[in-house]
């Protein structure tokens, strides 16, 4: 039988990036070219301009509330495993993968709420790192690691590229989607928004991209802005614009008033 899923509405969530340590997040191998760089940063293949790709953000907030959750790491991707669903009495209670997706060929798989975009370097930012003077690379910096071999005490230099601290990567998205139907509830997902929401503080006390761990990706969420848009209005609202439903200063702030929030959210949907 053929499920019947009507889209509710949808919560967009707005906001800046800022690195607070370098960050890096892995481009292709052409370190050669630009330079001898052992590890580059991914960049935008017509503007050269570093950029976040949805993808990073969407799979490290996923891995952390994995973690965080003590999900069982089920399914293998390239060399590592994450968490997926398996079967229909596991997935409906499952807020990662109801947040996050399964794979579409699972029957019982509903569609995925979240969908995050790629995050662009700021004007300002561009601005300020060509005026400078001071990068290695356009819009990057160049950290040196020395490894040590423990046996014959030589050492190993390695070059990472980072863009620098400081740099804002301006208006990143989240486009959260609210269903009802066959084996959708919307005030569930609603209330899944709180799944999102602990993703972003997770990864704010974490790291972003690489390096992590030697001091890299390090980052702020700031100028958060949350809109909705109901199913009944969606294409005058998408035409007209709405105003935001909340603005937040930071994530601390958005997070002191979550309860607050879902509700209105709840109650300019209708559900």
């Amino acid at each position: 039988m053929a499920k019947q899923i009507q889209l509710k509405g949808r919560v967009f969530i707005r906001f800046d990036i800022e690195a607070v340590t370098g960050l890096h997040i892995g481009g292709s191998d052409v370190g050669i070219e630009i330079g001898g760089v052992d590890k580059t940063v991914i960049r935008d293949p017509l503007t050269n301009y570093p950029y976040i790709p949805g993808s990073s953000l969407k799979g490290k907030m996923r891995s952390l509330l994995e973690k965080y959750r003590g999900l069982e790491q089920n399914q293998k991707i390239g060399q590592g495993y994450i968490h997926s669903c398996q079967d229909a009495q596991q997935y409906p209670g499952c807020a990662v993968c109801q947040v996050f997706g399964v794979p579409g060929e699972r029957d019982f798989a509903t569609p995925t709420r979240l969908v995050v975009r790629d995050t662009h370097l700021s004007a300002q930012s561009v601005e300020a790192l060509e005026k400078s003077g001071r990068t290695d690379l356009p819009y990057t910096e160049i950290k040196t690691e020395v490894s040590i071999d423990r046996v014959t005490s030589a050492a190993n230099p390695r070059q990472m590229e980072r863009v620098p601290a400081g740099s804002v990567f301006s208006d990143a998205e989240l486009v959260y989607s609210i269903y009802d139907g066959d084996g959708c509830k919307a005030a569930q997902d609603v209330a899944r928004l709180q799944t999102v929401l602990e993703g972003l503080q997770l990864l704010e006390d974490d790291y972003l991209g690489g390096l992590g761990s030697r001091g890299s990706g390090k980052v702020r969420f700031k100028a958060i802005k949350i809109f909705v848009r109901k199913q009944a209005t969606y294409l005058d609202d998408a035409q007209a614009g709405v105003s935001p439903l909340y603005e937040f200063a930071t994530l601390g702030d958005l997070l002191a008033k979550r309860a607050e929030v879902l509700e209105k959210i709840k109650k300019a949907l209708g559900v």
